[in-house]
């Protein structure tokens, strides 16, 4: 794709530098979000059990100190309902996958901070994306609060063994949201000429990757209630493409189906899948002679991996390694969707021209 009109030198040296930064900042959340995936999978997220944001950086060094720890988690409701008689060398494991979770959010604030901070001393940030950089690192911090209220609805006290399906939702959410806004400002900074195509293409391809955003919401909710363990046939569900409203609605009040009958939320996301797999489609099949076709098509194939994958995923009753892999390619895709949805919304080279201009 051509450049735009060219900047200075310094200036295209002072965009370079930010957007490779942005650029590192994304490639860190993705590593935590798959991180933080393999800790729900692997039922760790309630092995530590205290919020400890600066001296909760080491974990126990000593024999006394890994049976506190261990101590700590005995008193939980999920060690007495689904680990009882679990041996410290095995409690050992489910805490390092929670600690290696926490100590890669706490990384990408620093990588976050840091850096933007100097950036902002030389002057080298876009006065029009201050504010919005500010906004990202206080969605990161409010992330963090987020992360220990959802561990905190299964700890002492809770009759739940594993977190609330309700805020591993919105924490899987918000941190996607952080994800894709740095990775959409990063792409932003780029000095591209935005391709010309219709109206229409570039609200298909914000479609798309809001309605994927809301698929991983989705996701969350199947993983938070094991949903996956269930109703392991495709491509019916409950001995029916459409299971039974009286199946699918039995909670009361109604609204609590969307969220806790496991019938529900799996039919949703069933659902969802098949309305992206389609627009998907058909984004692309629109898209065969417009500029944006490339990304297009690689934003259907995405899709349609993802798609098989989660049949097998399902099929098989959501083994770890494919469930991992589920999750991994969800935020693959994703990110495809993301770049290619910020690319069609460029209305003119004119927005990265003026972002260099207002740098100081």
């Amino acid at each position: 794709m051509p450049e735009t009109t060219p900047f200075s030198d310094a200036n295209a040296r002072r965009l370079r530098a930010v957007r490779l930064w942005l650029y590192a900042v994304a490639a860190m959340i993705f590593l935590t979000l798959v991180v933080g995936g393999a800790t729900r999978l692997t039922e760790s997220g309630l092995s530590i059990t205290e919020w400890k944001p600066v001296t909760g950086v080491l974990p126990p060094l000593t024999q006394s100190d890994w049976q506190d720890e261990f101590a700590k988690y005995q008193a939980i409701p999920q060690y007495r309902e689904r680990n009882q008689g679990m041996s410290l060398s095995a409690f050992k494991t489910i805490y390092f996958w929670e600690w290696s979770h926490r100590l890669l959010a706490r990384s990408t604030g620093f990588v976050f901070l840091v850096p933007f901070l100097f950036f902002l001393w030389r002057g080298d940030v876009p006065k029009a994306l201050r504010a919005r950089l500010w906004t990202i690192f206080a969605g990161g911090a409010a992330l963090g609060a987020v992360g220990w209220w959802m561990v905190s609805s299964g700890l002492a006290g809770s009759n739940l063994v594993s977190v609330s399906q309700y805020r591993l939702g919105f924490h899987l959410t918000l941190a996607c949201a952080i994800y894709a806004a740095v990775l959409w400002t990063a792409q932003g900074l780029r000095r591209l000429t935005p391709p010309e195509v219709p109206a229409r293409q570039r609200l298909g391809a914000l479609a798309i990757a809001l309605l994927m955003l809301v698929q991983i919401y989705l996701g969350a909710l199947v993983a938070g209630l094991d949903a996956g363990l269930t109703y392991n046939t495709w491509p019916l569900i409950d001995g029916a493409f459409v299971p039974d409203g009286a199946r699918l609605w039995f909670v009361q009040p109604a609204w609590r189906n969307l969220f806790e009958n496991t019938l529900t939320v799996q039919f949703d996301h069933r659902m969802l899948a098949y309305t992206i797999f389609v627009l998907a489609l058909w984004h692309a099949f629109d898209a065969r002679r417009c500029a944006s076709a490339r990304g297009a098509l690689w934003l259907a194939g995405g899709i349609t991996l993802q798609a098989g994958l989660g049949i097998v995923t399902l099929l098989h009753q959501a083994p770890l390694a494919l469930a991992l892999a589920h999750q991994m390619l969800a935020i693959v895709v994703f990110s495809i969707a993301i770049v290619h949805a910020e690319k069609l919304s460029r209305r003119t080279n004119a927005r990265a021209v003026n972002l260099a201009e207002q740098g100081a």
